[in-house]
């Protein structure tokens, strides 16, 4: 080290440091490799996003969403003829990018690597994302708890649809993180809305009685495709 860096490296860190940038400039270089292979327009995006020192953490998030959606990628058939709409990968990184809990962040990741498509023209997963962008991270992992906890069946049509799935308040309460009584109603209502919960859905107003959450078919299908399956929902669930 020069005898000019010595003087000002009182704790001797910058070894450290520098190590640390190495391995960050390395995971970015990888995650934008998976960008440019899978949509060059929104590896450019992403470039962008990453040299914008205003926008440092959300470019953190969107590495961390990068990362992890080239694993799940990997996994897909016939990965190396895989493409995804620039629309959709550039909607997943301006709207997950505000994403810092990890569980919200696997859910972006898989909507970008199940939107790469052998056409590279599909926009359906444009749907799911403009549904994920809507969600606070408890209403997130209310619908997890429920499409995970429901008891779910096969359609007659081949749709995967729920039972009536019903709930403690202290389970919704433990699966959310929220503790706020009015804040559960609330999301709960708006997940009813936008049609992530079926309609009878929603808190109790008797303290004895279980809340319904019965996941909607189109929950069902949201939670699905974020964790990665291409597949059909009653595949992914070994109906």
């Amino acid at each position: 080290m020069p005898e000019s860096d010595k003087s000002l490296d009182v704790f001797g860190i910058k070894p450290v440091s520098a190590a640390i940038n190495t391995v960050a400039k390395a995971t970015t270089a990888a995650a934008g490799a998976f960008l440019s292979r899978i949509c060059l327009p929104a590896a450019e995006e992403f470039g962008l996003l990453l040299r914008d020192k205003v926008s440092s953490w959300r470019a953190q998030n969107a590495l961390a969403i990068a990362t992890r959606a080239e694993e799940l990628f990997l996994k897909l058939p016939n990965a190396n003829n895989r493409h995804a709409h620039p629309r959709i990968v550039g909607a997943v990184i301006d709207h997950g990018s505000w994403a810092d809990e990890d569980d919200i962040r696997s859910m972006w990741a898989g909507l970008l690597a199940t939107a790469c498509t052998e056409s590279g023209k599909s926009q359906e997963n444009l749907i799911y994302v403009n549904l994920l962008a809507q969600l606070t991270s408890s209403q997130v992992r209310i619908l997890a708890f429920a499409c995970n906890e429901a008891t779910k069946f096969k359609s007659e049509t081949g749709l995967l649809l729920s039972q009536h799935f019903a709930a403690t308040l202290d389970q919704i309460k433990s699966a959310s993180g929220t503790t706020d009584i009015y804040t559960l109603d609330l999301e709960i209502d708006s997940l009813r809305g936008l049609g992530l919960l079926d309609l009878q859905s929603g808190l109790s107003t008797h303290t004895n009685q279980d809340t319904l959450l019965t996941p909607s078919a189109m929950g069902l299908q949201l939670y699905v495709r974020s964790q990665g399956h291409i597949g059909s929902p009653v595949e992914y669930f070994s109906l």
